[in-house]
């Protein structure tokens, strides 16, 4: 089995996590989700896995309602589904690939959301798989679509081409400096947002950020990806000349290697803690300070997430035992 995207690093992987892109589709004769009854959820989840049940991706299906709470907000932890499908209670259905590189949640806010992902800058290869397997759903099912306002969603906001790209950075050098408001600001007049980790009102946890693009009407899918791309370059060379200035200082260099340290011989450690260490060793990596590999760090930002730990345990830990196993694997890691 081949190692999932989030345990890698690709191109631009020193502040480019991860790229992810999002179609939103519905199909004609259902209402949106919030207005479907359990009749129609199941007929609609029929449709797609008919629609499914013989394509080349060889998707595995999941009952997200019926897995252990902690295996369903692991899933959202590692970004293949969002928070709000993990609290789903029933009518809902998971598809993944093999590699974890393609996700489609039915009945989620729209019909259908279609998840493309990968490792480090990978926009138009995230595009094209998803397109890809999108032209093979519609061969199938009947999508809404209006020739003025595009593919129809429940949400006014995604009208149009129903489509979000967006790329997970890492930026400790801007954060430490102040700049992120100041960032906000200017990517927003770019027709983009920047936001914490899981998206909208999330913490940047880890001074990670996720940036995508807000306008999804009059634009078409590579004029979105194009732009987005353009502004996380400029961004990527912010954060390197930050790293680079900052790392020059005696005192941050000393908070990396005592990060370092710490991670290396906690027996407790919280998830803002490790994050946030996790955070320093991952730029003292970049910069060639720790002979650390960077594989090892990405790994673990979404290893120790809570649910992800109690998943790998088999079973619900409370906070304390979470706190144990946590540290236990990042020494373990290190």
């Amino acid at each position: 089995m081949s190692t999932a995207w989030y345990r890698q690093v690709g191109s631009e992987g020193d502040v480019v996590l991860s790229t992810r892109v999002r179609l939103a589709r519905n199909l004609t004769g259902f209402p949106f989700p919030d207005r479907m009854n359990a009749a129609q959820k199941q007929d609609l989840k029929d449709k797609v896995f008919a629609a499914l049940k013989d394509d080349s991706e060889s998707l595995r299906l999941f009952d997200v309602a019926a897995l252990p709470r902690r295996e369903a907000v692991s899933l959202a932890e590692r970004h293949l589904i969002s928070p709000a499908f993990a609290e789903c209670d029933g009518g809902s259905a998971l598809f993944l690939s093999e590699d974890e590189g393609l996700s489609l949640m039915v009945n989620e806010e729209d019909h259908l959301r279609l998840q493309t992902f990968g490792a480090g800058l990978c926009l138009e290869d995230c595009l094209a798989r998803a397109d890809e397997m999108d032209s093979r759903l519609c061969d199938k099912l009947h999508f809404a679509f209006s020739d003025r306002l595009g593919y129809l969603t429940q949400c006014p906001t995604n009208l149009g081409t129903g489509m979000r790209a967006s790329v997970m950075l890492h930026l400790p050098a801007l954060t430490e400096s102040k700049t992120i408001p100041l960032l906000a600001g200017t990517v927003s007049k770019l027709g983009l947002t920047i936001r914490g980790l899981y998206g909208e009102g999330t913490r940047a946890e880890g001074a990670v950020y996720q940036l995508s693009n807000q306008v999804t009407l009059g634009i078409t899918e590579k004029e979105a990806v194009e732009n987005l791309k353009g502004v996380a370059m400029q961004i990527v060379g912010e954060e390197r000349r930050a790293r680079e200035r900052i790392c020059r200082d005696p005192a941050y260099e000393d908070r990396i290697w005592r990060a370092l340290g710490v991670l290396k011989t906690a027996r407790l450690l919280n998830h803002k803690e490790c994050m946030r260490l996790l955070s320093l060793v991952q730029i003292g990596a970049s910069m060639g300070l720790l002979d650390v590999p960077a594989e090892t760090v990405t790994a673990l930002l979404t290893d120790v997430q809570p649910a992800t730990l109690a998943t790998a345990a088999g079973k619900d830990l409370d906070a304390g035992e979470r706190d144990t196993a946590r540290a236990a694997l990042v020494r373990e890691r290190l």
